[in-house]
């Protein structure tokens, strides 16, 4: 699949050079056919990560308004099983969030070995939202930048599979999105006159996306910008993505219950020898 992966901290990001639309010749159904199949895949990596609490995944989702993080943890965790997912929705700070470090209210929600923490926004928001609006001085949030990168660097050191993705959509197709919310009964709940206002810091935040990635882009924390005007597309590239990451630990992951497995067999038989002990 075309699609942009920064997995270094030195590199220039330029969105406008990065299409927000699939590829020619990938459709709605070659796209829907191959989630599906991923899907399958996804569902025994989880399984065996989860059986074995040798990793843990962090996956992050960024995008502007309406850029589909709700839709994208709908389709996506929806092939997981959710005894092993917990999805964490970072809006404004609450007092009690504002009076600890930026990162105290995310590492709270960071993964446990064997599970899945699904992050819509997160702590990118203080690199983001807190410079466009200048919540803070520069001097503040440009430090955040070495922070985050620490911060990732720490948890992929505990073994926590970290997956960064920027669901990239074109201005145009924002519009259609949000007057497409205002005439849908179901999603009427998400209207917010913010969100025609952000439209306003557009180029801005796209300053902001380039530097947020490029600055903390690392092999152990790789950012995908996300081709999201087709959501068919997008479902499929995050699928994709996180499939492709996990399915070399699998071994790793099935020795490790193999291991776990006999162990549990010798203390059965122990067990069993004891009880026929005593009879």
């Amino acid at each position: 699949m075309a699609v942009k992966v920064f997995d270094k901290p030195d590199g220039k990001v330029r969105l406008d050079a990065i299409s927000a639309d699939p590829p020619k010749g990938m459709t709605r159904e070659k796209a829907e056919e191959r989630f599906a199949t991923l899907g399958q895949e996804l569902f025994d990596l989880q399984d065996a990560m989860f059986g074995s609490r040798v990793n843990s995944v962090m996956v992050v989702l960024q995008g502007r308004d309406s850029a589909g993080k709700d839709g994208a943890i709908k389709h996506v965790v929806g092939c997981l099983n959710p005894r092993g997912v917990i999805v964490t929705s970072f809006g404004v700070p609450t007092l009690e969030e504002r009076q600890h470090d930026f990162l105290w209210r995310v590492h709270r929600h960071a993964p446990r070995l064997g599970e899945f923490s699904i992050f819509n926004r997160s702590h990118y928001e203080d690199v983001l939202v807190v410079r466009v609006h200048g919540l803070a001085p520069k001097s503040v949030w440009k430090e955040r930048f070495g922070h985050i990168r620490d911060f990732e660097e720490l948890l992929a050191e505990h073994g926590t599979v970290i997956l960064k993705y920027f669901l990239h959509i074109t201005k145009e197709e924002q519009e259609e999105r949000l007057l497409e919310r205002e005439e849908q009964p179901d999603t009427a709940w998400k209207l917010n006159p913010n969100d025609w206002k952000e439209r306003d810091h557009w180029d801005e935040y796209t300053g902001a996306y380039e530097d947020a990635i490029s600055r903390t882009a690392a092999k152990h924390a790789p950012w995908t910008v996300v081709p999201a005007n087709a959501k068919w597309y997008r479902n499929l590239v995050i699928a994709e993505s996180i499939v492709e990451a996990l399915r070399g630990r699998r071994k790793d992951w099935e020795k490790t219950l193999d291991e776990m497995g006999k162990s549990g067999r010798a203390g059965l038989d122990a067990y069993r020898a004891q009880v026929a002990a005593k009879k």
